[in-house]
């Protein structure tokens, strides 16, 4: 079995690159082949791509987060056009909006998230969003503005009814969850994958956020979850959908490829 990570701040999980190349040979004897490796900003961008370019199976997004939206750099947005040419750069990412932290104001991050859309748009790649707190606002830019190759929702927080939205309104987007799929009280989580076609269903890890349940421990220590992890969440879904989990992993692997234009 084989599996695709399709979320990892590796950056966040070891500053080190002899640590990190030891997360990536750990998260492949585990069956994690492939790993998009992902940042908030464009600073943090190419200090993880120069240390992880030689890594086999690891493939990069490049964008500017909603957290950065105060000062994403000095001519961010040629900086990404450029960036795109380098090997392993999948796609756009993540970027998207989040009304929890309230990351300046709503306007700038909504414009930020239109011009990087646009951007995939024209570069022909797709988009990683992250959104908390900000659906709607979301799918009503969707609507508008999305790109050819299509968007995912990366650590999904949005229950069936939204995602059926998004199907309805026939939208190229696929659903990613992460470690929070296998917590009891993620009920919104549960019903989504149970009302999605699961050629749309893809996982990450959100290394080192988001713990599944069985490594999340008793509170006291903050557990971090690193790419490895990813078979717990698989096993959880492979439950939840009663798949085999071989059956299950070939889908995911088929659909995270497709979606990141990369050979299965």
């Amino acid at each position: 079995m084989k599996f695709f990570d399709t979320h990892a701040h590796i950056g966040l999980i070891y500053d080190d690159p002899v640590e990190q190349f030891r997360v990536i040979q750990q998260a492949k004897q585990a069956g994690v082949r492939r790993i998009i490796s992902i940042n908030n900003g464009l600073k943090e961008f190419k200090k993880e791509y120069n240390a992880l370019k030689g890594a086999r199976g690891v493939y990069h997004a490049v964008g500017v987060g909603p957290s950065e939206v105060s000062a994403p750099g000095n001519d961010w947005i040629s900086t990404i056009q450029e960036s795109v040419k380098l090997p392993n750069v999948v796609a756009i990412g993540e970027t998207g909006l989040d009304y929890y932290k309230e990351f300046g104001d709503k306007h700038s991050q909504i414009e930020l998230f239109i011009t990087q859309l646009e951007l995939a748009q024209s570069l022909g790649l797709p988009v990683i969003i992250h959104n908390r707190n900000a659906g709607n606002d979301i799918l009503d830019i969707l609507k508008m503005r999305m790109p050819d190759k299509g968007a995912v929702f990366h650590c999904y927080s949005e229950d069936a009814a939204y995602a059926k939205k998004c199907l309805a309104a026939g939208l190229n987007v696929y659903f990613s969850f992460a470690g929070n799929l296998t917590y009891r009280n993620a009920k919104n989580l549960h019903e989504t994958v149970l009302n999605i076609p699961t050629d749309r269903i893809v996982i990450e890890t959100e290394s080192p956020f988001m713990p599944p349940a069985d490594i999340k421990g008793n509170g006291k220590k903050k557990a971090r979850t690193m790419p490895a992890n990813l078979l717990s969440t698989a096993k959880f879904l492979a439950e939840m959908l009663k798949m085999d989990l071989e059956q299950l992993s070939d889908q995911l692997w088929t659909n995270s490829c497709k979606f990141f234009n990369l050979p299965e």
